[in-house]
């Protein structure tokens, strides 16, 4: 049976966090469902694993509530559930960039589709002439597995290191446009926001992140594969899994 992995964010204000927990863990638990959904009071990011029947009737359910109507998922399959348990864990932030003025509920950051930016790739160069930088806000230990051609790679340690490094080095974009990823979309779009907080102009996310990416367009530009945080280690273009034990000592 293929099991269908899914991944999801909203950013949306959560204020019954305990007792939200709960009906998530007991509907999980009943649809036999594995993974990790972080809950935050700035919203939800969800990692889930099952058999096609209980994630779908995970997210209509879900759905039901008008503060997760809007999401929506990128989906890739393999062969086994890549989670070992179902947790929901509450944290202070569903990704941590400690940056309290960040509130992507109050406006969501521009982005462009995959098939846009496969485009811009294609050409170098955005609709209106400019040259386009990819920036990759992801860890090190992730850009490791792969990243796209010639994207800008500050070697994080954490997210919390990016408003730092992008301080230090944005007068390499002036005049460009600048497009950053990740994985799922949720960092880049707090990046962007940061970005344009302090100034910088032409910046977008990557819609949907590097998974939708691969689920959109052929993967051109991209080298090597994307690290996923379950038990399959990384996907390949194609969204297979790519192990990484595959891969070398340091990736």
């Amino acid at each position: 049976m293929s099991i269908v992995n899914l991944s999801a964010y909203r950013f949306v204000s959560l204020d019954d966090l305990p007792a939200l927990r709960e009906r998530l863990l007991e509907r999980c638990d009943l649809l036999a469902l594995k993974g990790t959904i972080l809950l935050a009071p700035e919203g939800i990011n969800l990692f889930l694993a099952g058999p096609r029947e209980a994630v779908d009737g995970f997210m209509d359910w879900l759905r039901e509530d008008s503060r997760f109507a809007g999401l929506t998922p990128k989906e890739s399959v393999s062969d086994e559930i890549p989670f070992g348990r179902m947790r929901v864990r509450l944290k202070k932030e569903i990704i941590t960039m400690r940056m309290p003025a960040i509130r992507p509920e109050n406006a969501r950051a521009p982005s462009v589709t995959p098939q846009t930016l496969r485009r811009w790739l294609d050409s170098g160069r955005d609709d209106e002439g400019r040259d386009v930088v990819l920036l990759d806000t992801r860890n090190d230990y992730e850009t490791d597995v792969g990243l796209f051609e010639q994207a800008i790679d500050y070697r994080l340690s954490s997210f919390t290191g990016f408003p730092g490094a992008i301080a230090a080095d944005r007068e390499r974009y002036a005049g460009k446009t600048v497009v950053s990823y990740c994985t799922g979309g949720i960092r880049c779009e707090k990046a962007v926001l940061h970005m344009q907080d302090i100034g910088m102009d032409h910046v977008y996310q990557l819609e949907g992140g590097i998974l939708k990416y691969f689920e959109e367009t052929d993967g051109a530009h991209w080298r090597g594969d994307c690290f996923v945080f379950d038990e399959r280690g990384a996907v390949d273009p194609q969204l297979a899994p790519a192990p990484l034990d595959k891969k070398s000592d340091d990736a």
